[in-house]
């Protein structure tokens, strides 16, 4: 028995694949799926990826983009989700500052380099014309080192999914002080090289089989808006908006045109340093 390990953020959004795997639908060719929960996002992947420690994982798109022009030795084979992230700008509930107006030394708490919370504070310091050389990041790992972090300094920004954190939103331990949607499509699906020779038909038939399932579920919101708020602990009017604003893919297709405008964002980001061609980094068959 081999055994295909995906990697994924424990989200709401991974849902279509959780689903696929719990059914298993490769056991009687010899392939078992195996998920592996990643709450220190895309970074940690690219790493993974990079370690052999899996051979998919569903990563910010400008995480993977960046990763591979650095030498990660993977290829995107689709979108998972097309919409655009929606990150939340966090302070700590005690903090002073209200708006991102008031900020005036931009610190970040963010996840690892090269994760989404530290590629997006550039999106978001391009926005506020913050200069770039004025940042400073701090390592926090995640969502529960960002809750540590703000117990010894409540003015660090943390940048996460903004409806994974809105529990302690409501809870006042985060104060949401604004918005910054990724000027991309959030998540795809990439394959170790590595993974793609050995699994290289039990991949694409997995991806395939995900994009039903999520047609499915896009068909079915009330059914998908119940399952998401008992597994993830959501409230419902929270997973109900979030549904209205999430676009899982279902096809395989990545638009050339649209993936060519997103890179040449990230390399006015400073995210790459060039755009590389779509065939280097790219295979949907």
């Amino acid at each position: 028995m081999k055994s295909l390990r995906i990697t994924g953020v424990p989200e709401h959004f991974n849902l279509p694949w959780r689903r696929v795997i719990e059914k298993q639908p490769f056991l009687e060719e010899g392939v078992e799926l195996i998920w592996i929960d990643e709450s220190r996002g895309s970074g940690q992947m690219n790493q993974a990826l990079r370690n052999d420690e899996t051979d998919l994982a569903l990563i910010l798109t400008e995480s993977f983009i960046q990763d591979f022009q650095k030498g990660n030795p993977s290829k995107m084979i689709g979108y998972h989700v097309k919409s655009p992230l929606i990150w939340g700008v966090h302070v700590g509930g005690k903090s002073s500052i209200n708006q991102i107006s008031d900020i005036q030394s931009p610190h970040f708490y963010i996840s690892r380099p090269g994760s989404g919370s530290n590629l997006m504070a550039l999106v978001l310091a391009e926005r506020e014309s913050w200069n770039a050389a004025d940042l400073s990041f701090e390592v926090v790992s995640n969502l529960p080192g960002a809750l540590e972090a703000y117990q010894r300094n409540a003015e660090g920004i943390f940048l996460w999914e903004k409806f994974t954190t809105k529990p302690w939103v409501d809870s006042h331990e985060l104060k949401r002080i604004g918005e910054v949607p990724s000027p991309w499509p959030c998540f795809s699906i990439i394959a170790s090289d590595k993974a793609l020779k050995e699994f290289d038909t039990w991949i694409f038939k997995l991806r395939d089989l995900v994009y039903q399932e999520s047609q499915y579920l896009k068909a079915n919101p009330s059914q998908t808006i119940s399952e998401i708020s008992e597994k993830y602990s959501l409230k419902k009017e929270d997973v109900t908006l979030w549904f209205s604003q999430t676009d899982w893919a279902v096809t395989k297709e990545v638009n050339s045109d649209e993936m060519i405008k997103a890179m040449k964002k990230m390399l006015d980001l400073g995210i790459i340093s060039e755009i590389p061609n779509a065939s280097e980094f790219l295979r949907v068959d």
